[in-house]
């Protein structure tokens, strides 16, 4: 299963496309059976590494992916957060970030004594040790926030709405030191071992970020962080991408997982044959709200459709049935048999 996603990401020839979760995979169901429950589950490597383990174990996703929140990045720059709850995830309360003359000051922490970073590094060795001595084969993926996501925590949505228009180059500013620590964070993951780190940049996308703005303020950060990466480069993206699809895939990532909103069969079309794309069975209308033969409708159709990784298009939500996901995972096989 290692070989198969590191293959895919790398645009090499396969058996047969990895099915997986490139998002968020904690749900009610699988923290019953786990044992492993949030809150808890985001602060506790024990728990983070039970629950994590458990969409390989009890779904059969072919990657253990965690951690189930992304607030690593954002807390270590003094970002305030919730608990959060049994079935929803923590959420930002304050930022450091005020008023312009705040970048300046903006210190840049140091992440060897996070909290979260300490969690999330303390959770995968715990996986590995989980997974030695048979499971060995299933890619370890984790989790972070790309430099727009987290420019905005940083600064707050409405500031960085703001400055993207009004004060382009303080924001550039901003994303730029950003993207130094989400490149030093992956290299962290990297060095302990992990299979994939996804950045998570939804802030980028034409859904809040102006497309023209794209390419003259976040492309360049992009390439400059992804020639620092020291391992596959992988990107998710929410909302309509399809008016930065090609620039995406000029910027350096290996690897764009894009939402249900971004149609596969024309982002296909446009780069399929430049990066590996990923993606993009829908979270809520179909994995939580539909049935199993919804389920496994719309992912064969995203696998005719050319995705390389079969996904869910953005985080599954907690409430998502577990007999739902065991369809999203079948799927895959019925298709190749089928074909």
């Amino acid at each position: 299963m290692k070989e198969r996603f590191i293959r895919s990401v790398k645009m090499e020839p396969v058996d047969k496309v990895p099915v997986l979760s490139i998002t968020q995979t904690g749900t009610v169901d699988l923290m019953n059976l786990s044992k492993a429950f949030w809150p808890k589950a985001h602060y506790n490597p024990e728990e983070m590494a039970a629950l994590a383990v458990a969409g390989h174990t009890f779904v059969g996703f072919e990657a253990v992916r965690y951690p189930f929140s992304l607030l690593e990045l954002p807390e270590a720059f003094g970002c305030t957060m919730s608990e959060g709850t049994f079935d929803s995830q923590p959420h930002q309360l304050d930022f450091p970030v005020k008023k312009k003359e705040d970048v300046s000051k903006l210190n840049l922490p140091d992440l060897s004594k996070c909290r979260g970073v300490s969690v999330v590094l303390e959770a995968t060795r715990l996986i590995q040790k989980r997974l030695d001595g048979g499971n060995d084969d299933i890619p370890l993926i984790a989790g972070a926030l790309g430099p727009a996501a987290l420019a905005s925590c940083v600064c707050g949505v409405h500031n960085y709405l703001r400055w993207c228009i009004q004060e382009p180059d303080l924001l550039s500013e901003l994303m730029v030191l950003c993207a130094g620590v989400c490149a030093e964070y992956t290299n962290m993951l990297y060095d302990a071992d992990v299979d994939g780190v996804l950045l998570v940049d939804s802030e980028a996308g034409p859904d809040l970020f102006p497309p023209p703005l794209f390419e003259s303020m976040v492309l360049p950060v992009y390439k400059n962080l992804t020639q620092k990466i020291r391992g596959l480069s992988l990107l998710h993206m929410c909302g309509d991408a399809t008016a930065i699809l090609e620039p995406m895939a000029k910027s350096g990532f290996q690897g764009i997982s894009i939402e249900e909103k971004t149609n596969m069969a024309d982002a296909s079309k446009l780069i399929g044959n430049q990066v590996c794309l990923i993606g993009n069975v829908s979270p809520a209308r179909t994995l939580l709200l539909g049935t199993p033969d919804t389920v496994k409708k719309e992912a064969k159709q995203c696998l005719a459709d050319g995705t390389r990784m079969l996904s869910p298009g953005c985080g599954i939500a907690p409430r998502t049935p577990l007999e739902n996901l065991k369809a999203f995972v079948a799927a895959r096989d019925e298709y190749y048999l089928e074909h």
